[in-house]
């Protein structure tokens, strides 16, 4: 489902609501971003071309050595390798849990990772007085999360600190309750500022936007 309708309004009512506890306790500003994936991943429909391709042959291979056949043989190997690829492609266009198999984690986290730096920046997380912005990206085709703290979020909370929060945030995507996922995972940023002494400043006011934003990449 496309992240632009995956979450509905009762959840984005949520989010907002969340975020704003959080921001009433704490000096933190939580930025929610969500997007359908990192990357394009191009190169995943061709592997999946190459491996359907290369499978279909040798199986029909086999079948053609086993069955005692003669004659025929490039056909028993081109016919079903073409429609391997092309099954292959398909399948790694248009199931997700394919494409995502045919790609390798770190490849996986790595664009994740890259897309969160981008989104940091696009969202100007930095631009808050005391450089307490927190970038909280949920990735859902990689079913990963990161969160990205500045400088003064950094220098309380270490970013092994937030693993727990971000393994189960990713638990909610795989399980298909993004939203509420989300809502529980803000609330235990909240406690965490806490715990590290990110605590609200007199005259403290709210920097940046409450609601979620939402990408297709």
């Amino acid at each position: 489902m496309p992240v632009k309708t995956l979450f509905s309004e009762r959840d984005l009512e949520a989010v907002r609501q969340a975020v704003a506890a959080v921001e009433g306790q704490t000096s933190g500003e939580i930025v929610p971003f969500v997007v359908d994936a990192s990357d394009a991943y191009e190169g995943a429909s061709w592997k999946g071309a190459a491996l359907g391709a290369l499978g279909a042959a040798v199986l029909a291979a086999v079948a053609h050595t086993l069955a005692g056949m003669w004659g025929g043989g490039a056909l028993w190997i081109s016919l079903p390798a073409a429609a391997g690829g092309a099954l292959g492609f398909l399948l790694a266009a248009f199931v997700p849990a394919v494409r995502r198999a045919l790609i390798a984690a770190d490849v996986l986290d790595r664009r994740v990772r890259r897309r969160a730096a981008v989104a940091f920046v696009e969202e100007e997380v930095f631009n808050t007085a005391d450089r307490t912005g927190v970038l909280l990206l949920l990735s859902l085709f990689e079913h990963r999360v990161v969160v990205l703290g500045d400088a003064g979020i950094n220098a309380r909370v270490g970013q092994e600190e937030w693993v727990a929060i971000t393994d189960a945030i990713a638990a909610g995507i795989r399980e298909g309750r993004p939203g509420e996922a989300l809502v529980e995972g803000i609330a235990a940023c909240g406690r965490l500022l806490s715990r590290r002494g990110v605590e609200i400043q007199p005259g403290d006011r709210n920097e940046l936007r409450d609601d979620l934003r939402r990408r297709d990449r």
